[in-house]
């Protein structure tokens, strides 16, 4: 089986899927962010093909190597593999989901919200910074976030706002039927 747990930066997507995983023998967590992060780091020189600036899930590369990542991590663990994602575009989003299904069709997507104002709320308490100069790429994503998962089609939703990041663990443990 395969989570993707998709939802705004600060809404709680790694938290919860670090404790799915302690509830889940033999499961692993995918965290595509990291390969993102690399090829946003890449030399000027390298040329990658884009659709947007800014943000890694412009580079198909990126989109593909997600795809080929959970593969990987599918294919190498006997358990299942839980994957913390932010998707605000709904083409992007598709073709990841369509990716995987090619290989798996045990697959759950839940898509964390909270409201703008939690958001925030989160990214400051963990040392984000969301206003100024600096912080003109978070203050947009989390608006866009927050607009775009209004669309159910972002995955099955679950209100995180006022709830602990082990009460909606638990909740989502209980509707893949994984914990009692």
């Amino acid at each position: 089986m395969i989570i993707l747990l998709n939802g705004s930066f600060g809404v709680g997507k790694t938290t919860v899927a670090r404790i799915l995983h302690n509830y889940l023998p033999g499961s692993t967590i995918y965290n595509p962010e990291w390969v993102g992060s690399f090829l946003m780091r890449a030399p000027k020189w390298i040329k990658f093909k884009r659709t947007g600036a800014n943000d890694f899930q412009h580079i198909e590369l990126w989109r593909k190597s997600t795809i080929t990542g959970i593969r990987l991590y599918h294919w190498f663990t006997a358990g299942t593999v839980i994957v913390p994602m932010t998707f605000s575009n709904r083409d992007y989003f598709d073709e990841v989901v369509t990716g995987i299904k090619s290989f798996e069709l045990e697959l759950r997507i839940f898509c964390l919200k909270a409201s703008l104002d939690t958001i925030k709320t989160r990214l400051t308490q963990r040392g984000t910074q969301i206003q100024g100069k600096e912080s003109e790429w978070i203050a947009r994503r989390i608006v866009e976030c927050s607009n775009a998962y209004l669309d159910n089609s972002f995955g099955e939703p679950i209100d995180t706002e006022y709830r602990s990041a082990k009460d909606v663990a638990d909740h989502i443990a209980t509707l893949i039927t994984l914990k009692q």
